[in-house]
């Protein structure tokens, strides 16, 4: 593979702001780069992910919790990776989120594989998360099950986008505290 070839499978490189931090247009191309290229990241996009977005947004709204309208799942992560760029615009806090991040996505996994393991739910593999949902027998375990499926998907496109951030940012590869 050429030189140029390897470039042009990197995300583009990101820019200064004109008031400190990273341009918007250059995040902007970053996030567009990894939802097109990066097969994790991209899953936002998937009609699997969009549906359950729209079951949580719905979900929250019925148990009265305040919800952001977002368009669509995809919105709904890229306004969330400016947003942690925003808050956290040093390295310590980008790592302490990035962390928590990772948290999240380690938590939703696990939560997910309990209840598919109890209920044996993986034994149609084509079956969608709501779907699979419905065989559960409350409603607090539905609703554990689904948020768990839905942080899963976002918090694997986040960590995915921020870690590659921080590394540009700070020259080095995010790793966790131990």
């Amino acid at each position: 593979m050429s030189d140029s070839e390897i470039q042009e499978n990197l995300p583009p490189k990101l820019r200064p702001g004109a008031e400190g931090g990273i341009d918007n247009n250059s995040l902007a191309d970053v996030v567009e780069w990894f939802l097109n290229y990066d097969e994790r990241t991209a899953r936002v996009r998937h009609a699997y992910t969009e549906e359950l977005f729209q079951w949580k947004q719905h979900d929250d709204v019925e148990n009265g919790i305040g919800v952001y309208p977002f368009e669509n799942a995809e919105a709904r992560f890229a306004i969330g990776v400016f947003q942690a760029l925003q808050e956290n615009n040093s390295e310590p806090l980008l790592g302490l989120w990035l962390s928590d991040v990772l948290n999240a996505l380690h938590e939703s996994r696990e939560t997910k594989a309990e209840i598919t393991e109890a209920n044996k739910l993986d034994e149609d593999p084509e079956m969608l998360a709501l779907e699979k949902a419905g065989k559960l027998t409350t409603n607090a375990e539905r609703r554990l099950y689904l948020t768990s499926c839905w942080l899963e998907q976002l918090c694997t496109a986040e960590a995915r986008v921020l870690g590659w951030i921080y590394q540009e940012m700070y020259g080095r590869p995010y790793t966790p505290a131990t």
